[in-house]
């Protein structure tokens, strides 16, 4: 049987240059591959040379190789571009193997070499049980791959005419998002613009500023979050499209604060005024499929006021039509729509929609209701109004009768089942107020003279508790009710003459509503 060969100290070679800046100044490496094993949708595997191991793993458009068994443990590759993570502190280095080619299929046996010339001599795996000796088992050389190498100048002189983001990426490697870390210095990544976050002002000690983020998505379907503050936000605000594909270089990572991350990625991105963007002209975006992670209505009082983003899913029972809410900080009107959503549990939610998603995708279920749609949401916020609500923000999204098998069966279970149900709020009967999630408004109740007869109630801090009584009196001179506009239920005012006009959508009407004034009844008792 014939004998292949890996590149003596490939290994070393990998250390020695752990981030090259091309992958056609390359020379000659082959490993073998060792304790090759599935990870995610990766591969993870040891490089051996035949003197020295280094740990390693295979990039997920690589992973097709694996599958087809062309890529197999104790067999041969060619690596034709990586990195090398290098993480300061830390002993460990990891090879990431970003294009390779397979060289031979498994070997016998881990590589027990000798020495030769030209190489490490390997034996291949014996076919059939028998061994050939003599002189057919002396080694075959691998002939050096033929690489035509050109400098950065006549790449440019060629190709002079190209566009600037064709030129930055005949000058730079293109990265994976999974090989970046904080410690590499010059990187270019190609991604797609996967979620767009509005621009927001800020006040601190420093003074006023501006921030936005945006949610990119490369071709393995890893995403990182970039966050660009003041000059680089009013920069690249506009530059941002959603869905389009762009080169990115000189930005800076740091360890993502798990408080306020919304994507999968140990690390974040932060673009700064000199950070480099060029849109790819022409392609068509890679956009993921939205993987969900749904929690069932009935669990969501753990997530009451927490920071963490939660997905469901369920069947529409009621569309609202749409309000206009008026925004404290800036006295800016923002349109809000409300629909209520049941699943499997029996349990019913209100999701308020904001912004587009109210007037648009609102629309749509609200021309569609009687058909009990199924709904798919993605990133909501869960509250404590009405004991348990959900609110959209502005990287949510609403998938309308999506297919995925848990709308499948969801929509089976209504059908036959669930459109006769008795349903219930998930927040009816509870509170808030627990840290471990929603309770029982009977677990604290009290009576009265629980309170008047305990005077140290409260002990210097606030006592919360429950309690349940009959209005004895009210105030003659109070308003229990507010003259409202019968188109949008805001405030009137009289009108001179006759008529009310409303402060809201500034419309006169001879009529107005009335309406009652919403009370918050907490109990609250300082001693």
């Amino acid at each position: 049987m014939a004998a292949k060969t890996v590149t003596p100290d490939a290994v070393s070679m990998l250390l020695a240059n752990t981030c090259p800046d091309s992958s056609s100044d390359l020379p000659e490496i082959v490993v073998q591959v060792l304790d090759l094993k599935a990870t995610g949708n990766k591969y993870m595997f040891t490089a051996n040379d035949g003197k020295t191991k280094l740990k390693a793993m295979i990039s997920s458009d690589m992973c097709s190789q694996v599958l087809s068994g062309a890529i197999q443990n104790l067999g041969l590759i060619r690596v034709l571009d990586y990195t090398v993570n290098v993480i300061p502190n830390k002993s460990d280095k990891y090879l990431i193997v970003t294009k390779c080619e397979p060289v031979s299929p498994a070997l016998e046996i881990e590589i027990k070499s000798e020495e030769s010339g030209s190489g490490i001599l390997l034996k291949s795996k014996v076919e059939g049980g028998v061994n050939t000796e003599g002189p057919a088992a002396a080694g075959i050389l691998l002939k050096p791959k033929q690489v035509v190498t050109k400098s950065a100048n006549q790449i440019l002189r060629e190709h002079g005419n190209s566009a600037p983001a064709a030129r930055m990426a005949m000058t730079r490697r293109v990265r994976p998002l999974v090989s970046l870390n904080p410690y590499q210095g010059n990187w270019t990544i190609k991604v797609s613009v996967t979620s767009k976050g509005n621009m927001r002002n800020y006040k601190n000690a420093r003074g006023d500023g501006c921030v936005f983020n945006v949610e990119l998505t490369d071709e393995d379907g890893t995403q990182i979050q970039a966050t660009m503050f003041n000059n680089a936000a009013r920069k690249f605000y506009d530059k941002f499209i959603l869905g389009r594909v762009y080169y990115i270089s000189k930005g800076t990572l740091k360890v993502a604060n798990k408080q306020f991350k919304t994507v999968q990625n140990d690390y974040e991105m932060t673009l700064n005024e000199n950070s480099e963007v060029e849109e790819v002209a022409g392609e068509a975006s890679f956009v993921p499929e939205t993987k969900f992670n749904f929690v069932q209505i009935d669990q969501l009082g753990p997530h009451v006021n927490k920071s963490e983003l939660v997905d469901v899913i369920g069947i529409v029972k009621n569309v609202s039509s749409t309000m206009t809410i008026r925004r404290k900080s800036d006295n800016e009107s923002i349109p809000k729509r409300d629909i209520t959503i049941a699943d499997d549990t029996k349990k019913t939610v209100v999701v308020s929609l904001w912004n587009e998603l109210a007037t648009t995708t609102g629309q749509e279920l609200l021309d569609i209701v009687d058909k009990s749609p199924v709904v798919a949401i993605k990133s909501l916020k869960v509250g404590d109004f009405q004991g348990v609500s959900l609110s959209t923000i502005g990287k949510s999204v609403v998938l309308v009768n999506p297919v995925i098998p848990e709308a499948k069966n969801l929509r089976s279970w209504y059908d036959f089942e669930g459109k006769d149900a008795a349903m219930d709020s998930v927040g009816s009967g509870s509170s808030p107020t627990s840290n471990n999630g929603i309770r029982s408004v009977y677990t604290d109740r009290v009576l009265l003279s629980d309170i008047t007869s305990n005077p140290s109630l409260g002990d210097g801090k606030p006592a919360f508790f429950s309690l349940r009584g009959h209005i004895s009196f009210i105030k003659p001179d109070q308003a229990m009710w507010y003259r409202a506009c019968k188109t949008c239920n805001k405030k009137v005012t009289e009108s001179v003459g006759s008529g009310y006009l409303c402060d809201g959508c500034q419309k006169s009407d001879e009529q107005c509503s009335l309406r009652k004034l919403r009370r918050s009844l907490d109990a609250l008792l300082m001693i």
